[in-house]
């Protein structure tokens, strides 16, 4: 790796920094706080599920918020308001304060999914942008791990404390964003957007091997910003464009906004929050136990997401996600099987906790980080934000539902059924990435735009399977 692409590591880092490692911590302290606070099931529902649902409004009110005040700002207007409801929530006396500092918590997270990827991708060099844009998923799964972690250390303290101490200890992190963001630069592409065209210019400087490099580039993004054409950055003719689209942008948003919900449909957060429930019913007991299985599957989410920053830039994000989604198929119907026909068996119980382990595995190595690198750089410049905020929209709302729904479903179907069609979901999912998703790989952002603009480029794009194949051999 260059020497400037380990300069941008610190600043990918800072960026990566989203408030969401909620759901790794939120898994182990539902259950102590519905033994404090006394909730019922359906309450529990709300409380995980809404998470997602409420972040919508974030990630919406990102993109607008994101081309007004500047990309590293609005990252960290979602570090504040995240904090806050992190706050709320751990020094909560009742369930409807609770709920309060959730629906805060959502926001911030609403803005950090959405402005993170957008960020990294504007200043990460075309070589290295899936590795570096893939930087919030190792923070998503890092954050997870800790949770699931902490959650284990502090079980065995009285329920009335535990979950506070939990939810408390998911603030650490972002007060580092709150003094790297002196340091961090400025987006480069929403500085020319901004006609701060010398500001733009000296980040790039920076961020380059040489000052002609950078001077290419600036020229670059002059070009695909269509300066001389301001009135294209009015937001209502981007979100004009973006709800009649023309053939190319259709083709983006296709794109973009599928691999979104198809990242969250798969079932991967009722997998994470719902895991105790999950070891529970292949006949684990005990809370300690339960909670000691889940920081197994923290460490395999977190191993092959950093798999998946090594490779993510040599294979390319098809063949990636070919292995993802196949992996995730198989596993989830495994699980399915071992909860149907094995439960409370030993062998059962470790097909299941392998069955999960895989699946988070899958997840990790493919479609979890790909997902944020194709949404923020398939868009064009006048439209990232505002799209990469509506892809975003899609996710979230894909997670709520199923998150909010999840533990009403399996009383209708059972725990085996529901991740049986999570299962049939995912085979979908194959084919999805086989005919709507090009490969992107060593392509600068702007080329990526001209990409889309032909359909017979974007077919002949595609990988084939024989890729795969030999991915598989060499692992």
């Amino acid at each position: 790796m260059p020497g400037h692409n380990v300069d941008r590591i610190p600043t990918c880092i800072v960026s990566s920094h989203e408030p969401v490692d909620d759901v790794g911590v939120m898994s182990g302290a539902i259950i102590f706080i519905q033994e404090d606070l006394k909730i019922t099931e359906v309450q529990q529902e709300v409380l995980v599920g809404i998470l997602s649902i409420i972040s919508l409004l974030g990630s919406l009110a990102g993109g607008k918020t994101s081309d007004a005040i500047g990309r590293k700002w609005t990252i960290g207007l979602a570090a504040v308001i995240f904090q806050t409801g992190g706050a709320v929530m751990a020094l909560a006396p009742s369930f409807k304060v609770l709920m309060i500092g959730r629906l805060l918590a959502g926001v911030g997270i609403g803005f950090g999914v959405m402005i993170a990827p957008v960020y990294i991708a504007e200043i990460s060099p075309a070589i290295a942008r899936g590795s570096l844009t893939s930087f919030p998923e190792i923070f998503i799964n890092l954050g997870i791990l800790l949770g699931y972690i902490s959650n284990y250390a502090f079980s065995r303290l009285p329920a009335h404390i535990s979950w506070r101490i939990m939810l408390g200890v998911g603030l650490l992190p972002s007060v580092v964003i709150a003094v790297a963001l002196f340091v961090i630069p400025e987006s480069p592409r929403w500085l020319v957007v901004q006609n701060r065209i010398d500001e733009a210019r000296l980040v790039l400087s920076k961020i380059n091997e040489s000052e002609k490099e950078a001077e290419e580039k600036l020229q670059e993004i002059l070009k695909a910003a269509g300066l001389g054409n301001a009135e294209k950055y009015e937001s209502k003719a981007v979100w004009q464009e973006i709800f009649c689209p023309s053939p190319p942008v259709r083709r983006m948003l296709i794109t973009g906004c599928g691999i979104q919900c198809f990242q969250q449909i798969t079932g991967i957060d009722t997998t994470v929050y719902y895991s105790p429930t999950i070891f529970k019913n292949a006949g684990i007991t005990g809370n300690s136990q339960l909670l000691a299985a889940t920081v197994a599957v923290g460490f395999t989410k977190t191993l092959f997401i950093l798999i998946a920053i090594l490779l993510i830039d040599k294979l390319g994000r098809k063949p990636l996600l070919y292995v993802s989604t196949i992996g995730m198929t198989v596993s989830l119907f495994s699980l399915s099987l071992s909860l149907a026909f094995l439960s409370h068996a030993k062998v059962g119980i470790a097909l299941a906790i392998l069955a999960v382990c895989g699946n988070v595995a899958s997840f990790s190595v493919g479609l979890g980080p790909i997902c944020w690198v194709l949404s923020s750089e398939i868009f064009p410049l006048r439209l990232r934000a505002q799209a990469s905020a509506l892809g975003a929209v899609g996710s979230r709302v894909s997670s709520g539902v199923i998150s909010m729904s999840f533990l009403s479903v399996t009383r209708a179907i059972t725990v085996a059924g529901t991740f049986f069609v999570f299962g049939v979901i995912s085979c979908s999912a194959v084919a999805f990435v086989h005919y709507c998703v090009p490969e992107t790989k060593g392509k600068t952002l702007e080329e990526i735009e001209v990409l889309f603009q032909n359909n017979d480029e974007l077919q002949e794009s595609e990988v084939e399977m024989g890729d795969v194949e030999r991915l598989m051999q060499k692992s």
